[in-house]
């Protein structure tokens, strides 16, 4: 029987920004502490992303010493903001279908933004009192998420990569996809197969395979944009005109996940005709 090891952690606290890697992170009812706490909105509230900037690529996060602290890699200039900073104003954002009431963070971080992206642009945060709910569809006890794109979780196994970089004729890393959790072991597309697993004792559920869109033939170092891997991906990667990498997962329980965690109790689904379907 394969054996399975968390290998990778990683948040973005701020949606369609930088990505930290990390050793351990707390998990919340929300996800991953810190995990797309904030967002960048437009003049109407709408979330700004690299499907539409995709030079936000250019724009790194860290944390230290409770600071956010952002910096644009081609030319070093940075700013920096307390993790619980905000105004106390109030705006009304979107992602995607879902309404929510966010915090403004500060003036000085919007300008710099606004600067950098070339567009005018305002930073929020998403309070512990505004509750988001993933696709009824899919939930199984009414579980949240931050401003991810729908789920708390992605996860996608090391093999997965390995597999479609075979494929290219130029290697990518994960930065492409924005996982949160990346394993070892067993092979390409296990992740497709699991219906159940644990780490720590906390419960994971993977409810939908992620579609993937534009985003991943950004180059995350560059912003540049090239057809890989989405093309490349379609070949075998797709059903009902969408592409698929990764699976979405939601969760039950609460605690310390770390790299070289073992993952455990994992069973499979009944049904394995098509799992991307």
């Amino acid at each position: 029987m394969n054996s399975y090891f968390l290998s990778q952690i990683f948040i973005y606290p701020i949606k369609s920004l930088g990505r930290i890697s990390i050793k351990e992170s707390l998990v919340t009812d929300r996800g991953l502490k810190y995990d797309r706490r904030w967002m960048i909105v437009d003049s109407n509230g709408n979330f700004i992303s690299q499907r539409t900037k995709p030079e936000m690529a250019l724009i790194t996060t860290d944390i230290n010493n409770n600071k956010i602290i952002l910096r644009h890699k081609k030319t070093s200039e940075q700013v920096e903001f307390e993790i619980n900073e905000t105004t106390n104003r109030k705006i009304k954002s979107k992602v995607w279908n879902d309404e929510v009431e966010l915090l403004h963070v500060n003036n000085l971080i919007d300008e710099w933004l606004s600067i950098n992206l070339n567009i005018r642009c305002k930073l929020v945060y998403m309070p512990d009192n505004e509750y988001r709910y993933v696709d009824s569809k899919y939930s199984v006890k009414n579980e949240i998420t931050n401003l991810s794109d729908g789920f708390p979780f992605l996860l996608i196994g090391q093999k997965s990569l390995d597999d479609l970089n075979e494929k290219l004729n130029n290697k990518i890393g994960f930065d492409r996809f924005r996982p949160n959790l990346v394993f070892v072991g067993g092979n390409a597309f296990d992740e497709d197969k699991w219906k159940y697993f644990e780490i720590n004792e906390i419960k994971f559920f993977p409810v939908k395979p992620c579609s993937r869109c534009k985003i991943i033939t950004t180059d995350q170092n560059t912003s540049q944009i090239d057809d890989e891997p989405l093309k490349i991906l379609s070949t075998y990667r797709s059903y009902n005109n969408k592409i698929f990498f990764g699976q979405n997962l939601i969760h039950d329980g609460d605690g310390i996940i770390k790299v070289g965690d073992r993952i455990e109790k994992i069973y499979l689904k009944e049904n394995t005709d098509n799992l991307i379907a």
